[in-house]
C-alpha cells in the first residue's frame, strides 16, 4: 500500500479508489494519525519549486493520483492496477461506505458558509451519514489558520475524518501543521470538491475527466486566475517528464 511512482521527485500512491477506501478504513479502525494529499500535475509542479512541500506530500499517508496524467505515468511503468482518486469523488465514495460503516465527518474549509451547506448536502444524499460539524475559516495563511483553537473545535465534535477544502498547496501545509493537534484519524484535502458539490462551482463533463482535459474545463471558467497554473505549468511538467523517462535527470524523493 506505501508503494508509490516517482513523478518528478513527488511519491504517487499506487491506489485506486477501492484500495484508498480500505486504506481509510483501516486507519480509523486503528486510530492512526494520517494524511492524505490528491496530488494533480499541479501539486507536483509546485512542489518542484518548494522543497517543503515536496517533504509534506511525500510524508502524506496516501498521495492519490487525483489527476489522469499521473494515473498515465503510474500505468505506463506496469501497474495496471492504479485508477484515478480524485478528491470529489473520493469524498461520494467514503460518505456511501460511512453510511455502513459509521464513520464521522467534519468539513473544514470554504468560503462563507460553503461549510455548512456542504454539510446539508452530504446529509440529503447520504441518509444516516454522521456530519459531525462544518466550519468555514477566515482568510489568512496556513500559519494563520493553523491555532490551538480550530483544534479544539474540531476536537470537540469527535470526527474521524477532517475534509480540507481550503486551495492548494495551502491545504497540505495546513494539514501538516494541524495534524499533531487534530485527534481525528484522518485529514483529507480535497481542494474544490467544497465548491463542486455545493454547485459553488461547475465540475467538468466526465468525458473530459478521463480524457485529461479537465484543466481546459478549468482554465474556460477562470482564465485569469488559472492560466499561469495550465499554460506555463502544464508544458513544463511535460518537458521535465521528458528528461526524467530519458534519464537525462534525476528526481529523488525528497
Amino acid at each position: 500500500m506505501n508503494e508509490r511512482t516517482n513523478v518528478l521527485g513527488v511519491g504517487v500512491s499506487l491506489i485506486n479508489m477501492g484500495m484508498a477506501l480500505d486504506r481509510l478504513h483501516q486507519w480509523i479502525t486503528a486510530r492512526e494519525h494520517q494524511y492524505v494529499s490528491v496530488c494533480t500535475v499541479h501539486t507536483v509542479m509546485e512542489c518542484r519549486r518548494n522543497a517543503e512541500l515536496r517533504r509534506i506530500v511525500n510524508s502524506a499517508g496516501m498521495t492519490t493520483p487525483d489527476g489522469m496524467p499521473l494515473v498515465w505515468l503510474s500505468r505506463l511503468a506496469g501497474h495496471r492496477e492504479v485508477g484515478r482518486v480524485y478528491g470529489p469523488d473520493l469524498m461520494l465514495a467514503e460518505m456511501a461506505a460511512s453510511v455502513r460503516a459509521g464513520h464521522r465527518h467534519y468539513f473544514y474549509g470554504g468560503r462563507a458558509r460553503v461549510a455548512d451547506r456542504l454539510a446539508d448536502v452530504m446529509r440529503d444524499r447520504f441518509p444516516g451519514v454522521a456530519i459531525v460539524g462544518a466550519f468555514s475559516p477566515p482568510v489568512g495563511t496556513a500559519a494563520e489558520l493553523c491555532n490551538n483553537e480550530t483544534a479544539a473545535l474540531i476536537n470537540r465534535a469527535k470526527p474521524d475524518i477532517v475534509w480540507v477544502g481550503v486551495s492548494s498547496p495551502k491545504q497540505e501545509f495546513w494539514m501538516s501543521c494541524m495534524r499533531p493537534l487534530i485527534d481525528a484519524p484522518v485529514l483529507i484535502g480535497v481542494g474544490a470538491a467544497f465548491d463542486f458539490h455545493t454547485g459553488t462551482a461547475r465540475q467538468a463533463p466526465r468525458w473530459m475527466q478521463r480524457a485529461g482535459l479537465e484543466w481546459l474545463f478549468r482554465l474556460s471558467q477562470e482564465p485569469r486566475r488559472l492560466w499561469r497554473r495550465y499554460l506555463i505549468d502544464n508544458p513544463w511538467f511535460l518537458f521535465e517528464i521528458a528528461r526524467q523517462k530519458l534519464g537525462l535527470k534525476r528526481y529523488p524523493l525528497s
